[in-house]
């Protein structure tokens, strides 16, 4: 059968983080794997297996474990892009009081800041056609590597020998200066463990005190010696699936079938300075969407502004881009909606749209999602990235933002968990969907009249026309009377503090239906590239 050339993953943080501690650190001590070990790759590999791939629950199929054995038996050869060592500090409650207050303790969150580019790991071992699709598989499914948070988009890329940034020590003669040594965990080849488990297990049930040569044994005997076999997983593919409760139970310091390797590393592949100020860059890809994670300064999730502040909430981070573009050199046309000239754009809604989410569905905005149709160039990506906090009315200090991600809509709609699933349904359907209800209310953009364009239906006709939607089969107001979602809306702020405010100060609940499937985001009325009229798939459930 015919072999491959060497496999090579390719692993982009959308997020521009990597959150992952070296194995036998504590998360405190500020330490951060990187490159990620190959220990963490191929459990990577295998739990993208079970949750992406539907694998049986009794192991791999054949064709992956062949794989993941081959992957084992050689180390990788990375490379690397830039990155920056940061973290933040938390005073996490203990739920307990002391004197009168609540205590607390520092947490530290240690990442690896990952702003652009790409890491390449390399296996120079070779795998079939068969073996080399099962990787591709395993690869297009990896969506975090390390913690949850750190977001991946990998795919298996022809192999490239050059540039490596980190290799395993004694591999080469030793470098020049400028790099440095850092230990990484990695699996035992398959053979090696075999050897290594059955001379330990033999050497454990050496040492339990029980005589092995008896044909018999007491029931507390054979509970021992089976305590004794289950304590070594029977191959690698079991020792690279263990969990750390297991390995706590049973006093493992590190797991089984693994071993420390040295890797030379570049000694500024991870800096440690202080963040260097983000300046405009000359030119970037134009990006659909970028999204911002807020978090208040203590972590406290409740603490942050309720869904009814979008409007404000997005006015005040509007002013804080506005201000960051202007700092990093100029205007930016896609933020502010004007041209260079300061006149209003001839397309209307093309630019920049803010919207703050609340993603875990708590009631508190968590997330912002810049999205412009016209695509946000260098100048408005340079701003985002600048702006690293904002306000609230009331709040007790800064809020934090961080790069959640960027690119297209429907890349940010594939991350993990339920917050995926709620920028899917501000999408709709991969095909389109004809229903759609209010997410934030819909405020007129004119004073209502009864019949006419100016009438309720009239206007959100001309505001869907006017960004290239089909005009509605039939538009709902949801009664306050019998919708809870009406009853909340109530209590949405629905007129800016800059700026004019809403003909009527009135809003709205609404269910739109289409006669064709129509794609989302859809925003509409006043207010809403602020975040207000803001609509859902309601058959994207």
């Amino acid at each position: 059968m015919g072999s491959e050339a060497m496999p090579t993953l390719r692993i982009r943080f959308p997020g521009r983080r990597y959150h992952a501690t070296p194995w036998g650190h504590h998360v405190n001590e500020g330490l951060i794997e990187w490159p990620p070990s190959p220990w963490r790759l191929l459990r990577a590999l295998l739990a993208t297996g079970y949750a992406k791939c539907h694998w049986p629950s009794d192991g791999p199929p054949e064709m992956a474990r062949s794989l993941i054995e081959k992957l084992a038996s050689v180390v990788p050869i990375y490379r690397l892009p830039e990155a920056v060592g940061t973290h933040s500090r938390h005073y996490m409650p203990l739920a307990r009081f002391k004197n009168g207050q609540e205590e607390t303790t520092l947490v530290f969150d240690t990442w690896a800041q990952v702003d652009s580019g790409e890491f390449l790991v390399r296996w120079d071992v070779e795998i079939n056609h068969q073996e080399r699709a099962e990787l591709a598989r395993l690869a297009d499914g990896l969506s975090y590597l390390g913690r949850s948070e750190s977001w991946t988009e990998a795919a298996l890329v022809d192999d490239d020998r050059s540039g490596d940034d980190a290799y395993p020590c004694g591999a080469r003669d030793l470098p020049r200066p400028g790099w440095e040594q850092v230990a990484l965990l990695a699996p035992l080849p398959a053979p090696e463990y075999a050897s290594w488990r059955d001379s330990s297990l033999a050497q454990a049930r050496n040492e339990s005190g029980i005589d092995l040569a008896k044909n018999k044994h007491t029931a507390g005997e054979r509970k021992k010696l089976d305590g004794i076999d289950s304590s070594f997983p029977s191959d690698l593919l079991a020792a690279l699936q263990v969990d750390t409760v297991w390995l706590h139970q049973l006093g493992w310091s590190q797991p089984p079938g693994s071993r420390k390797l040295l890797y030379w590393r570049r000694s500024d592949s991870l800096e440690s300075a202080a963040p260097r100020p983000s300046r405009a860059v000359a030119y970037a890809e134009p990006v659909e969407c970028m999204l911002l994670a807020i978090a208040t300064q203590s972590g406290n999730l409740h603490a942050l502004p309720r869904i009814e502040r979008a409007l404000p909430q997005s006015e005040l981070l509007h002013r804080s881009l506005i201000a960051n573009a202007s700092r990093a050199g100029g205007h930016s046309i896609a933020l502010s909606g004007c041209d260079n000239d300061g006149k209003p754009l001839r397309l209307s809604h093309q630019h920049a749209h803010l919207i703050h989410l609340d993603l875990d569905a708590d009631g508190h905005l968590d997330h912002v999602l810049i999205w412009a149709p016209m695509g946000l160039d260098a100048q408005a990506q340079s701003a985002v990235r600048a702006t690293r906090k904002t306000y609230t009315k009331g709040g007790t200090g800064p809020l934090r933002l961080a790069l959640a991600g960027a690119g297209s809509l429907a890349g940010l709609s594939g991350l993990p968990n339920e917050f995926g699933a709620t920028l899917a349904r501000l999408l709709g359907s991969p095909t389109g969907g004809l229903r759609w209800r209010s997410v934030t209310p819909f405020v007129p953009p004119r004073h209502l009249k009864k019949i006419g364009r100016h009438s309720l239906v009239g206007q959100v006709t001309a505001e869907l026309t006017a960004r290239g939607l089909p005009e509605p089969l039939q538009v709902r107001v949801l009664d306050p009377r019998d919708d809870e979602a009406a009853r909340r809306a109530r209590h949405f702020q629905r007129s800016r503090s800059r700026g004019a405010p809403p003909p009527q100060d009135c809003g709205f609940v609404l269910e739109i239906k289409f006669a064709t499937q129509v794609q989302g985001p859809i925003a509409i009325g006043y207010g809403c590239h602020l975040g207000m009229g803001l609509f859902a798939d309601l058959e994207h459930e």
